[in-house]
């Protein structure tokens, strides 16, 4: 494997590391009386707003776009507020690990796509990978010790349509990313998103309402950490290894959310979870070995 294509690991990891900690900032604020649609306006217009005023400093070329391109980073703002809001719905609906498992069947649907339209061959390696990051993800989740049949239908819903929306967000990037640097297809991504969000629901409804100062950290955190940076290494990784691979990178985030719980909040980790843990390491892993020995 060459350095490039550790360096996509490396940022799809990172960017799987700083997303982990969203899912529990986002379950505060539900809490605290933020629904999921308000959180999505609020999240994509502050990451818009940054990444512009960033770009426009340290990279102008980055905000220029052909005519011929815009329908399609249209469609991915889109389809990034889908995914956005039905985990948040999700999230809001069921517990947090239930949702995550949910939403990260999408290595599954990837690779279905690739080999469907894209005629993209998969290894033993891969197949494995993807196997051994999904069970790897229901054991770290403690999803073992949920009753899924009784979890509310609507939650449930809008985790398998957070996972169909996360792959369709991969498929279309990996395919803008041929074409734009991966900050230029993360801002107009947000951008649309942000307008999107505003357009399928009541316009600045979650720029208008009121929030006290520890809301407003979590929100800043979950707009510039977890998506600005979190979606732009994402993007960077993604240009450098194919979406497949990509998708089974992205599913540590589940892994790094429950190494941080057990670090920071004095969660505890049994065996079975450090076993899934070390599972979907092992998976990413082989990835890398299988790409080496091709």
């Amino acid at each position: 494997m060459n350095s490039s294509a550790r360096l996509g690991y490396f940022y799809v990891a990172l960017s799987a590391v700083l997303f982990a900690a969203t899912g529990t900032a986002s379950k505060f604020l539900f809490h605290e009386g933020v629904t999921p649609y308000q959180l999505v306006q609020i999240r994509t217009a502050i990451a818009s707003a940054v990444l512009l005023a960033w770009l426009a400093l340290a990279d102008p070329s980055c905000l220029r776009i052909s005519r011929q391109s815009l329908p399609r980073l249209i469609l991915l703002g889109f389809v990034l507020a889908a995914t956005m809001f039905t985990y948040f719905y999700a999230i809001s609906k069921i517990q947090v690990a239930a949702a995550i498992l949910l939403q990260y069947q999408s290595p599954v649907l990837v690779a279905a796509y690739a080999l469907a339209f894209s005629r993209e061959r998969h290894s033993p390696a891969t197949v494995l990978a993807i196997a051994g990051s999904g069970l790897g993800c229901y054991l770290a989740v403690g999803a073992y010790s949920l009753d899924l049949l009784s979890l509310n239908r609507a939650g449930i819903v809008g985790g398998l349509g957070a996972a169909v929306f996360l792959s369709g967000y991969t498929v279309l990037s990996e395919s803008a990313l041929r074409r734009h640097k991966p900050w230029t297809v993360l801002f107009y991504a947000s951008l649309f998103s942000a307008a999107a969000s505003n357009l399928l629901h009541e316009p600045l409804e979650g720029l208008t309402r009121s929030y006290d100062a520890v809301q407003w950290f979590w929100i800043l955190f979950i707009s510039i950490v977890g998506t600005a940076i979190s979606l732009g290494l994402y993007n960077k990784g993604l240009r450098l290894i194919r979406s497949t691979h990509a998708s089974i990178t992205a599913t540590l985030q589940p892994i790094a959310a429950a190494v941080i719980a057990f670090l920071f909040l004095g969660e505890t980790m049994n065996a079975w979870q450090v076993a899934g843990v070390l599972l979907v390491v092992a998976s990413i892993t082989l990835l890398q070995v299988g790409k080496t020995r091709r």
